[in-house]
């Protein structure tokens, strides 16, 4: 805090009269607010002036409205490029906020008096940020409150802050410009040795400052109060012709305006951007600026609720003792009151034992906290806002600021609504949430998305608005435009797939057109197979939105069919690199293909090509490898066959690196690999007696391929498949005997049947399949119409139940 008194204290220079009072502060600090309110008090002024872009005044009379709530924000933006813009936070402990208020509540003119937004937003961003090509322009930005803390002896200009101005709250003094008055003194120095500081930025928006103070007095004489950085007390109130200013003002850029308040956060403000912000700790400053007394026993309180809410055991004991170990820790460190770290060093070792993480808990609640600001319906708001707006508070979709999690069923209106809007405005650029593994199942009818509103997301929806003016026309508008713009195959995909999902069948047309255009065009397998997951995804998720899907249903078959052609040449010959690209194109299609309607004939086809690929040398190992196993798993490959293409692949003839790249195609991943050599000794054994005889020079060139393979399995798997290769796994049984812990030698028909109550309660209408005790899930004959109930593996293996496998599928 700072001011300038010429003639009498905490007033400017003027001619013949007492001057204004000019009241230098610190943004943010709730010491500069308490003082600023005192002041104003004390000395009742007929017109506050406020450092703030002068197009708000006329939006400062929602401050008084009951539904504004800080923190909130001025949010200014280029009419013709919203993404041009700029925020001016306030919090309820802000300097700002208190004068503006009190002028309200008192009757007094109320005014912003810094450099017009309309300049600040047509400027060069690098404008006055000290890194100009002139040697006098490289200069460093200097830290006010540093300088002053360095002065006075202290490494750390928060913890002087604190002690000199926060914590002084003991007495108010005799004179409430007192504290303003010894600041300015301060600020004065630091500008003769420093003059603008770095930022030439400072020089123009002191001298706009400066003409409307002069506008100011001339309509209300010396009864003004300006409340500005104390960094610009000293240029306000030192002599300067206006013609000296408005020469400074001349000439400067424009650009058209609008502006608006905004809800702002805690969080936001704890971030070093925007203007005025990097407070560390907004959250205990809010709690000095409420506090009426006992700061330290009041804050301890809090942070006892917290952690009994958390169910931890804290006691009225601990609160008492963390009082006394604070105070004792301020008078050790010559401190006038217990400050954020006394109170942090104190509950960390009475009430968290030690220990950083409930202390981190601490931090993220109370110390910064999620307080989401209010700001009134009818504050101005761009058309697409306002569509928001009303679609937020019809679809109970608040916004907040703390993180939090959404689960979607989407046969509920309401909640199939509410994934609409998410990914339309996510298609839009709002990324008010992401989607998440959901925790209540993976069927295609439910959604999880994490969601988090944060205040940049209005600049967003003012990016969006050139789109539409509402969410709905402004994602079609944008999907339709970005269908003509995009080229590759695979971004044309995932665009119908969002299309789908945010319910945009307006757009569909314009994106099938495109999706027909590029697939007939793109011949690359790569492209194609990479386009073909999200098509049947989008397929899925037409049957459970009752979308019409016709059109996608024919590119995605044409697109299998012309894969299904051209793979088998497209594996020849790659190196390591692109196989490992090749192996995500086979496993993303041959998921994708079980997706697709009518599906049989494709599947059949498919399955010839990738045995076509397990017996084909110049395919390289990990496609080999691949290949087999997708077709063990679909039952189209008989374990015998898989032991003998895995015997070849790691024959002695076969280079040890493409032996490895074949088990890691085989086994590796999260596949389900390591299960797959814990049940077949066969297999194990393979790898076991093909690892052993590995010449010593080539070992060190196939170990890193088999512990990356290797070290995807769980902890379990991979001390099972240890215990196996040190009892000696056999090559010639095909399932693990009665040695081996957790397995038996056959079946227990009696624990398989105690199953079935329970997968009939589960499966409800589809009990029937379940056969008698040993029927279809347990591998005796399954029903005859489609794949329900199937055996999990082929002939031969009915005596390997897994009905929750089963289940599963």
């Amino acid at each position: 805090m700072g001011a300038d008194r010429a003639g009498d204290a905490g007033r400017g220079a003027g001619a013949g009269g007492r001057g204004p009072l000019v009241l230098g502060v610190r943004h943010h600090g709730p010491g500069s607010a308490r003082a600023v309110r005192a002041v104003l008090d004390a000395e009742r002024p007929a017109a506050v002036l406020v450092e703030g872009p002068p197009e708000a005044d006329g939006l400062l009379a929602l401050a008084a409205d009951e539904a504004m709530r800080p923190p909130v924000a001025l949010l200014a933006h280029a009419v013709d490029n919203p993404g041009r813009a700029a925020f001016w936070p306030l919090a309820e402990f802000s300097p700002e906020w208190v004068a503006i208020r009190w002028a309200l509540s008192h009757g007094a003119a109320v005014r912003f008096i810094d450099l017009p937004a309309t300049h600040t937003l047509a400027a060069d961003p690098t404008w006055g940020d000290g890194e100009g090509d002139d040697e006098a322009d490289r200069q460093v930005r200097i830290d006010p409150v540093a300088e002053l803390a360095d002065a006075a002896g202290y490494d750390d200009p928060e913890r002087w802050w604190e002690d000199v101005v926060e914590h002084r709250t003991a007495a108010a003094p005799a004179d409430p410009t007192a504290p303003f008055t010894a600041l300015a003194e301060a600020m004065g120095a630091l500008r003769e040795a420093y003059g603008d500081g770095g930022d030439a930025r400072d020089l123009v928006r002191e001298a706009h400052m400066r003409l409307q103070l002069r506008s100011a007095r001339r309509e209300f004489g010396d009864g003004v109060a300006v409340v500005c950085g104390a960094w610009h007390v000293p240029a306000l109130t030192r002599k300067a012709t206006a013609t000296a200013d408005r020469a400074l003002l001349r000439g400067l850029p424009k650009v058209k305006t609008e502006m608006t308040w905004v809800p702002w956060t805690h969080r936001r403000l704890a971030r070093r951007s925007g203007y005025g912000a990097g407070v560390d700790s907004p959250g205990w400053y809010a709690h000095l600026f409420a506090a009426p007394d006992r700061p330290v026993e009041r804050w301890m309180t809090r942070v006892a609720r917290l952690l009994r809410e958390e169910d931890l055991p804290v006691s009225s004991a601990h609160v008492i003792e963390a009082v006394r170990l604070a105070q004792t820790l301020a008078a050790m460190r010559g401190r006038p009151l217990a400050g954020l770290g006394e109170t942090t060093d104190a509950v960390r070792a009475v009430m968290c034992d030690g220990s950083d993480v409930p202390l981190g808990l601490v931090r993220d609640r109370l110390v910064v906290g999620d307080v989401l600001g209010q700001v009134p319906a009818d504050a101005p708001a761009v058309p697409l806002q306002r569509d928001l707006a009303r679609l937020q508070r019809g679809l109970r979709l608040r916004p907040e600021a703390s993180e939090r999690e959404l689960d979607l069923d989407l046969r509920k209106e309401n909640d199939a609504a509410r994934s609409r809007l998410l990914h339309r405005l996510t298609l839009l650029g709002v990324r008010w949430g992401e989607p998440v593994a959901g925790r209540g199942g993976t069927g295609t009818f439910r959604e999880s998305w994490r969601l988090r509103w944060q205040p940049e997301l209005y600049v967003q929806v003012a990016e969006a608005g050139v789109w539409g003016t509402t969410v709905a026309a402004a994602a079609t508008s944008k999907a339709e435009s970005r269908a003509l713009e995009t080229t590759a195959l695979a971004d044309i995909t995932a665009l119908a797939e969002r299309c789908l999902l945010a319910g945009l069948g307006d757009a569909l047309p314009t994106v099938m057109t495109a999706l027909a255009d590029r697939a007939a065009l793109d011949t690359d397998v790569g492209h194609l197979a990479q386009a073909l997951p999200a098509l049947a995804r989008s397929l899925r998720y037409g049957d459970v939105r009752a979308t019409d899907t016709t059109a996608l249903g024919e590119v995605a078959a044409g697109l299998a069919e012309r894969i299904c052609v051209g793979l088998p040449p497209a594996c020849t010959g790659l190196d390591a690199d692109a196989a490992a690209e090749m192996r995500g194109h086979l496993d993303g299609v041959h998921g994708a293909l079980r997706l697709l309607p009518d599906r049989a004939g494709l599947l059949d086809r498919w399955a010839g090509v990738l045995r076509g690929l397990a017996d084909r040398g110049s395919v390289p190992g990990a496609l080999r490898g691949r290949s087999a196993r997708l077709l063990l798993d679909d039952d189209r490959l008989d374990e015998d066959e898989a032991a003998r293409l895995m015997g070849l692949a790691l024959s002695p003839g076969t280079p040890p690196a493409d032996a490895a790249a074949w088990i890691e195609g085989f086994v590796g991943g999260a596949s389900g690999g390591g299960m797959l050599l814990v049940h077949d000794q066969r297999l194990l054994a393979l790898v076991d007696d093909w690892l052993t005889a590995v010449p010593g020079d080539a070992f060190t060139d196939v170990l890193p391929l088999l512990r990356r393979t290797f070290s995807a399995y769980e902890p379990g798997v991979r001390r099972t498949l240890g215990e196996l290769v040190a009892r000696g796994a056999s090559t010639t049984t095909p399932r693990p005997d009665a040695g081996t812990p957790g397995f038996a030698t056959g079946l227990d028909e009696e624990r398989a049947d105690g199953v079935l109550p329970v997968l009939r309660l589960l499966l409800g209408d589809a009990a029937p399949l379940l056969g008698d005790a040993r029927g279809p899930l347990l591998g005796g004959a399954a029903p005859s119409s489609g794949d329900a109930g199937r055996p999990l593996r082929g002939p031969g293996t009915s005596e390997r139940p897994k009905a929750a496998e089963e289940v599963g599928r």
